[in-house]
Parts: structure tokens; C-alpha cells; sequence
């Protein structure tokens, strides 16, 4: 469980929650997203390089027709510069997203602390939960995609949410702990905390009219 704090979001009462915990609750495990994942997975870092990429190969070819390949590359340069500037700010918003994000999962629920510019937090009590996801890297690092049921007919955003969405799933939004380091560990916690809050009964407290009006 990670100690970190940060000055923007000092009066949390916790690291990455807007509350003390209930009676009852324990942190059990917290971690941000790594940002060289998230800059190449969530963010495309490699497409979006290939793509400016492409242009400049395709305007360095089709210009050498009428000019020589020094021109014509000269000339296409102008896609490469483009392409670090986008590069270079998608750079900027994965070190932000990483930097902002809090994830926790506590042995009642999975917390998730998000958005750089807008930040809300997302709580997802594990009774809420329908199914868990790991897409686990050879490195280690991986996301885990939370199916929610539709019992309450709540919907989440995909735009407000992402990056911190399973990828293309916008019809029903899967929100995701993306891009973390040793995700299988972190994916046991879950599943094993998860079964154990499932497993306990559920005891609603009624008032006592109703309960007399029930017998």
C-alpha cells in the first residue's frame, strides 16, 4: 500500500478517497497507473507516431516526383515536427492522469480517484460489481475491467471516465484499474476480497413501523 500525498489534494481525509473510512473498513491495497503504459496503451503512443510517420514517408515519396529527395523530405519534415508536438502532449497528459489517479480497494469496495482537470471519484461496492477482468503484460503490469450489473439502471460516462475504461466497450462502460505494476497480485486481492464481502449477508435496518406494519 503506497504512503504517497500529494500537495493538490491535501484535504483528503485519506490518500485518493473524499472520506474517512466507516467503521469496518480497511484499505487493503492502493496504486496509481504507470504512465509509460498508460501513454502507449490508453493514450496510442505508437500509432500516433506511425501515423505522422506515414505522412511524412507519403509526402517524401509523391514530392520526389517534381523535386529531388532532399526537398521533398525537407519539405515533408514539417509531419515530423507535427507528430513530436502531439507526441509530446500526449507525453504531458499520461504523467498528469498517472499523477492525479488513485486507485483503492478496501474489503468492501473498489475507490477510484480520477481525471487530471475534473477530478471525481468512482465507488464501486463490490455487490455492484457483476464480473472482474484481468488483461495481464509479459512485464507485469496490466489492467482490470469491473463489469458492473444494471440492477439500479446507472450508467457511467465513457468520456468522463476514460482513460480508466476497458477500451471500446462504450455501451455499457466497464471502469478499469489501467495500466498498474504486479496486476496479477493485485487482481488476487481483489478477487479474494470481493468473494468475502459477497459471502457476508446483507442486514437492512427498517424502522420499526414498517417492521410491526410487515408482521
Amino acid at each position: 500500500m503506497s504512503n504517497k500525498h500529494h500537495d493538490d489534494f491535501a484535504s483528503e481525509p485519506v490518500w485518493g478517497l473524499p472520506e474517512a473510512l466507516p467503521a469496518g473498513e480497511k484499505i487493503l491495497w492502493q496504486g496509481q497507473p504507470a504512465w509509460w503504459p498508460l501513454l502507449k496503451e490508453s493514450l496510442s503512443l505508437w500509432w500516433v507516431a506511425g501515423y505522422f510517420t506515414f505522412l511524412f514517408a507519403w509526402r517524401t515519396i509523391g514530392g520526389a516526383a517534381t523535386e529531388s529527395w532532399t526537398e521533398s523530405a525537407t519539405a515533408a519534415s514539417f509531419f515530423l515536427v507535427l507528430g513530436l508536438i502531439v507526441c509530446a502532449l500526449l507525453l504531458i497528459v499520461a504523467i498528469m492522469q498517472a499523477k492525479s489517479t488513485v486507485y483503492t480497494i478496501t474489503n468492501k469496495r473498489v475507490a477510484m480517484r480520477i481525471g487530471a482537470a475534473l477530478t471525481m471519484t468512482l465507488n464501486l461496492p463490490f455487490r455492484k460489481i457483476a464480473n472482474a477482468s484481468l488483461g495481464l503484460r509479459p512485464d507485469g503490469h496490466g489492467s482490470i475491467a469491473l463489469d458492473l450489473m444494471e440492477d439500479d439502471g446507472a450508467r457511467l460516462s465513457y468520456i468522463m471516465t476514460w482513460p480508466h475504461v476497458r477500451p471500446w466497450h462504450m455501451k455499457q462502460t466497464q471502469p478499469a484499474l489501467r495500466c498498474i505494476p504486479d496486476a496479477g497480485r493485485v487482481a488476487a486481492i481483489l478477487s479474494e476480497a470481493a468473494e468475502t464481502a459477497v459471502s457476508e449477508p446483507v442486514i437492512e435496518r427498517i424502522p420499526a413501523a414498517r417492521a410491526v406494519a410487515a408482521e
